[in-house]
């Protein structure tokens, strides 16, 4: 048996059982990389596991690549000329990888070049790239600024052109690093020159990264999309294009999509932010915004798009009364079903009135003074069913606790 007939009989198969047994003939260790990244591409990278013959690289970077989800977004939400214009247009990725990104972004350019400085990556990107029939590709073999430096500047090219990079994240030790100083390439000091070479410029970016930050230090940006997946916040992308326009931050959440402005702290900038003057009660619509909003930090636009109040200012949970049923909000809704004060009578007469005898809730904090754990101990709570409890702080000093039910 060769390792490929291997690899079609067993792709289904567990890989922690394969690998405990061999097979003469069978080059096992590349056969169980490939069987494992086929499996794990089936749900990550539908595209790429449809096509018998792609090359997987070891699970490491299969769960570090970007997802088809992800990359379908930058496809169509940033590079979203009409077909007819990327016919006439190019795509360059200057910091290639494994190419998922690619794959999906370079998709109706009329040419696409990817670069990548470590010469077994090209290889497998060309050998993937065919099997894919990605026929509007070239993979150049070097580093990034060389190749950046190399190409034109006339500026019909430019015009024509846009450029993506995904910085690596991590420290000469495999440390994971956050700050936009610390990615290599250093896409800071290129900027000026990615400026001059591309009509548009995309830079992925890591999610814990402040973006306020980012676009303080990165000149020209005039875009920003956070993008989550299942509520996780997994990109940030800046994009920096011609002309002089305030910063559009894009937050985006699987089918969700909130823009807003830039704000420049967590309060919503210099925006007001809408408050509640009063305590929720049963019946209110408890709203807690998706992690992209979250993390756009941008409030005040969320209170006035959505008609809702902040319970406090740090708080970052949100109140609504009689809201219409069919509202919806981009983030989880919650119907309030009791409120209590710290008051331990209090409270255990509102945990027996929602909680009752399973004695079993969802617990989560906001500006409170315990985590998760220890509000859970203190109110002697298993973990789970379908009640939510939400410890916070309202006007400014009063500690309450939420009852609620999606």
């Amino acid at each position: 048996m060769t390792t490929e007939e291997y690899i079609t009989l067993h792709r289904d198969d567990d890989v922690r059982r394969l690998a405990l047994k061999s097979q003469s003939g069978v080059d096992m260790h590349f056969a169980l990389q490939q069987i494992d990244g086929w499996q794990r591409a089936r749900t990550k990278l539908p595209m790429w596991a449809a096509r018998d013959g792609v090359l997987y690289p070891p699970h490491v970077s299969m769960e570090q690549c970007s997802s088809e989800q992800t990359a379908v977004y930058k496809r169509d939400s940033i590079c979203r000329e009409s077909p007819e214009e990327k016919k006439n247009a190019r795509f360059i990725d200057l910091t290639g990888g494994f190419g998922v990104d690619f794959s999906y972004m370079s998709q109706g350019f009329g040419e696409a070049i990817y670069v990548e400085r470590q010469e077994h990556l090209c290889d497998t990107a060309r050998h993937n790239f065919s099997v894919l029939g990605m026929d509007n590709t070239r993979v150049v073999c070097g580093c990034c600024e060389p190749f950046l430096q190399s190409l034109p500047s006339e500026v019909e090219w430019r015009e024509k052109t846009t450029i993506y990079l995904d910085p690596a994240r991590r420290d000469t030790n495999g440390r994971k690093t956050y700050a936009i100083t610390d990615c290599t390439p250093d896409f800071l000091a290129l900027l000026p020159l990615l400026r001059e070479k591309a009509r548009r410029v995309i830079v992925k970016l890591s999610p814990m990264l402040d973006h306020r930050e980012a676009c303080r230090l990165a000149e020209g940006v005039s875009e920003v999309h956070i993008v989550s997946v299942k509520n996780e916040c997994k990109e940030l992308v800046l994009v920096a294009e011609d002309g002089e326009k305030p910063v559009k931050v894009v937050c985006v959440n699987d089918n969700d999509i909130f823009e807003c402005g830039l704000s420049q702290d967590n309060d919503g900038g210099k925006a007001m932010l809408r408050i509640t003057d009063a305590c929720p009660s049963a019946d209110d619509t408890l709203v807690v915004p998706n992690a992209s909003i979250m993390k756009s930090g941008n409030f005040a636009e969320f209170t006035a798009r959505f008609g809702v109040a902040a319970l406090d200012r740090m708080s970052h949970l949100f109140v609504v009364k009689n809201a219409d049923s069919t509202a919806v909000f981009p983030g989880r809704s919650f119907r309030i079903l009791a409120v209590s004060t710290m008051n331990k009578k209090e409270l255990r007469r509102v945990l027996a009135e929602t909680v009752g005898e399973s004695a079993r809730a969802n617990v989560a904090v906001r500006n409170f003074p315990m985590s998760a754990d220890e509000l859970r101990k203190r109110l002697r709570l298993k973990d789970g069913g379908e009640i939510y409890v939400f410890g916070t702080t309202i006007l400014g000093e009063h500690r309450i606790v939420v009852c609620a039910r999606r």
